[in-house]
């Protein structure tokens, strides 16, 4: 019987960090420090939706406040007490919760760590071709283009 290309099952806190801790340029990137990802998606070589786990340390943030074009999200919390902040305001949410970002809606959302304990939850999220995200409190437009993320300035010009 061949071995498979990946495994069965896993302990999720066990899978190793994501080893850039994000994709979006400076910045930005260095505003997501204390923010961990364990990509459970890519572990198991999912293509179609992605799965992290994710860690916030005590003032830490997701992301910065993005919404997509084409890519639904959701979360749900494990541990600690995240506050989600939308369009709408901020929410305090706990463990045992859940949000959803439907696509195209252009809601910004992301969560903070307001607390002094660590906040872990999971994310899935679809990788729709043609996804684009926008940033209603950054200068910042992200494109994805052939399964990567591009930014650009909301003016089209890149980042360098």
């Amino acid at each position: 019987m061949p071995t498979p290309l990946y495994p069965l099952s896993v302990v999720a806190a066990d899978v190793p960090a994501r080893n850039k801790p994000s994709v979006y340029p400076e910045p930005f990137a260095s505003r997501m420090a204390g923010r961990i990802k364990h990509t459970l998606g890519d572990i198991f070589g999912l293509t179609n939706f992605g799965v992290n786990l994710t860690h916030l340390a005590p003032h830490a943030v997701s992301a910065l406040r993005h919404a997509h074009t084409k890519q639904d999200e959701f979360i749900y919390i494990v541990q600690g007490h995240p506050t989600q902040h939308t369009d709408e305001g901020y929410t305090p949410l706990s463990p045992g919760m859940c949000a959803g970002f439907k696509a195209g809606t252009g809601n910004g959302h992301r969560l903070i760590n307001e607390t002094n304990e660590t906040v872990i939850y999971l994310e899935v999220g679809d990788r729709s071709a043609g996804d684009e995200g926008s940033y209603p409190d950054d200068d910042l437009k992200a494109s994805m283009v052939q399964g990567q993320w591009h930014f650009t300035h909301k003016d089209g010009t890149p980042y360098s």
